[in-house]
């Protein structure tokens, strides 16, 4: 009796497994998430430049704000302007300000990227590369073309020229970028390396790392490389500001999806932000959207932070740290409420205080 019942025993184990079965043990193993990551990582390749080659590889002007002073007002001055709005396919956003210390002081505080003045002997086209390099580089050279079409002498000057150690101005794109990769990769190795932080002490190391990494971000451009003169103390708080934001909005989304945070810390951070942050490419020259777009998100908020106080001190605007501070708020509300979901922490309690008596 007892051989047939064996037999039973092992037969009932030898079953096939059904599909159902098979399907929860291979979700089950490691191959699962391995293969989900394989199909992630390949669309996050392709996206990743597609973001960047759609932003960056043909900029084209879009709504390019220009001061024209109204006195003295020549027909050769009208002229010129209408000629190069339609050099620019009708991109120039004009804004006429009766004197020229009236424009000027609207390019102080970036509302215009230009001012063209119109005389007897001409026409003066002042750009400011600072505030972008490329919308300065275009609208010079339009300009030229245009005064040779119309027979008008243009006069083109730089008024706000870029620093020597940075001809090309992506300096304050690339700490800020820094900023913003640092940033939620030091929460990531948080979340890994020390899981068992309670809340309080991971936002309050967040910070710390995001101090520090600001500071040597800071020291090496400015103090070792000399790329860039900023003005340390600002151009540091502006990028432990962006390190804490980044980090934080990836500690939000691994509380609210657990492992998977990564996937929309990236596209918010980088495949969105870094692109429309008009750090690389002024946003008059980004597809619209983008140029909108970028002054809501951290990156862009930390670009403009940064240059406004690299270029036009004593001019910053409080929308970029706005923008910085609600992310940060928004990011540290979530995690706090539902900290509670979050893959880490630990008790109060240390557990050798439980045990002494």
């Amino acid at each position: 009796m007892s051989e047939p019942q064996a037999g039973t025993e092992h037969g009932a184990h030898g079953r096939p497994l059904t599909r159902s079965q098979k399907w929860q043990g291979f979700k089950e193993s490691p191959y699962f998430p391995a293969i989900v990551l394989l199909f992630i990582l390949s669309a996050a390749a392709g996206l990743f430049a597609g973001s960047y080659t759609y932003a960056m590889a043909n900029p084209t002007p879009h709504n390019v704000p220009t001061a024209v002073v109204s006195e003295p007002d020549t027909s050769r001055g009208r002229e010129f302007v209408a000629g190069m709005d339609k050099a620019l396919d009708a991109s120039l956003v004009i804004h006429v300000y009766p004197t020229p210390a009236a424009a000027r002081e609207a390019l102080e505080e970036q509302k215009v990227f230009a001012i063209v003045r119109s005389g007897p002997r001409g026409v003066s086209l002042d750009v400011a590369a600072a505030s972008g390099a490329a919308v300065a580089q275009l609208l010079a050279e339009s300009a030229v073309k245009v005064g040779d079409a119309l027979d008008i002498p243009v006069a083109v000057q730089d008024v706000k020229p870029l620093q020597k150690g940075d001809p090309r101005g992506l300096a304050l794109f690339y700490i800020s970028l820094a900023a913003v990769i640092v940033g939620f990769v030091g929460a990531i190795q948080l979340s890994v390396h020390a899981r068992a932080l309670i809340p309080v002490e991971r936002i309050g190391f967040t910070v710390l790392y995001s101090l520090l990494g600001a500071f040597a971000i800071a020291a090496v451009v400015d103090w070792l490389l000399g790329a860039v003169d900023l003005p340390f103390v600002e151009s540091w708080l502006i990028l432990a500001f962006t390190m804490f934001t980044s980090g934080m909005v990836f500690t939000m989304f691994n509380t609210l999806i657990g492992r998977w945070a990564m996937l929309p810390t990236w596209g918010v951070m980088v495949l969105l932000g870094n692109p429309s942050s008009g750090g690389a490419v002024s946003w008059p020259l980004l597809p619209s959207l983008l140029g909108h777009i970028g002054r809501w998100l951290p990156p862009g908020a930390s670009v403009n932070a940064q240059h406004t106080a690299v270029y036009y001190q004593g001019h910053q605007r409080v929308f970029p740290y706005l923008v910085l501070a609600v992310w940060a708020l928004v990011s540290c509300t979530v995690f706090w409420v539902w900290r509670h979901r979050h893959p880490g922490g630990r008790e109060h309690m240390p557990q050798h205080a439980a045990t002494v008596t």
